[in-house]
């Protein structure tokens, strides 16, 4: 079954204005989609309205297929079910997405005890698997969000979704509020993971640089429409639209940049 495909797409404000337009894409079981533009452009709201989780005041028009469950028009107790099964997201801000109060250990048994209905010794066995998995200590079970690093929190939010078991990860800039070399590390984790379980991705970013590395294609937005979409290396290579061609300039100038500094 295909993870997601999304057919005309659009999401409008309740005074009619189109924050998003005419959207069309696919993503196949195992494949990368990189979805790339500067803020404002409708990448985040894209996720939102895959997952049917638009703000209140937004309405989504078109076709939204995931796994197979039309999710435009759907009522929340029907998308409860697809959520996590068929995708589950990571987003930008760990620390906002994660309860405060709430140990890290607490919140990724969560999500395993629905999926796989655990209880006691071996859910607490699956969520050290859990963090395992992500490269996370025993100790962070213990720890409340606050306690650890951000780099720490981007891994729980992810170990968190994959307990879901997912067809699809939607990552929303996971890698946004971290230092460079933490997000070599998360990204590199992410490739690893979704190799691992052939899962499908959904990259989300403004830095096409970032997501080039990750993403067999990509697709270009820019306020609310798609300007530009294929396989990466061909965008990279010879980007047909302007804005994408200064998209491109820019993760090149970055990356001299970095060369020269690097000691």
């Amino acid at each position: 079954m295909t993870p997601l495909e999304v057919e005309d797409l659009s999401v409008r404000r309740a005074d009619g204005h189109e924050l998003l337009r005419a959207l069309s894409f696919t993503l196949a079981p195992g494949e990368r989609l990189g979805l790339v533009g500067e803020s404002g452009s409708g990448k985040s709201l894209t996720a939102l309205a895959v997952m049917g989780l638009l703000p209140a005041g937004m309405t989504a028009h078109g076709s939204v297929l995931l796994g197979g469950t039309q999710v435009v028009g759907a009522p929340s107790r029907r998308l409860d079910s697809v959520r996590g099964r068929a995708a589950s997201v990571v987003f930008q801000e760990p620390l906002a997405a994660l309860d405060p109060l709430m140990r890290v250990g607490r919140q990724v048994a969560g999500p395993i005890r629905r999926r796989r209905g655990l209880r006691g010794r071996p859910l607490r066995a699956a969520v050290m698997a859990a963090l395992s998995e992500v490269r996370l200590p025993e100790r962070v079970a213990s720890a409340y969000p606050h306690e650890i690093s951000g780099g720490q929190r981007q891994r729980v939010a992810i170990a968190m979704a994959l307990a879901c078991e997912p067809d699809l990860l939607i990552a929303d800039e996971p890698t946004t509020a971290l230092d460079v070399t933490v997000q070599a590390e998360v990204l590199a984790l992410l490739d690893r993971l979704v190799a691992g379980r052939g899962m499908a991705l959904l990259l989300i970013g403004h830095d096409l640089a970032v997501v080039a590395d990750v993403a067999d294609r990509v697709v270009v937005l820019k306020d609310g429409s798609m300007v530009e979409s294929g396989r990466t290396r061909d965008i990279v290579r010879e980007p047909r639209h302007a804005y994408t061609r200064s998209l491109v300039d820019s993760a090149w100038a970055l990356e001299a940049e970095l060369d020269r500094l690097a000691p």
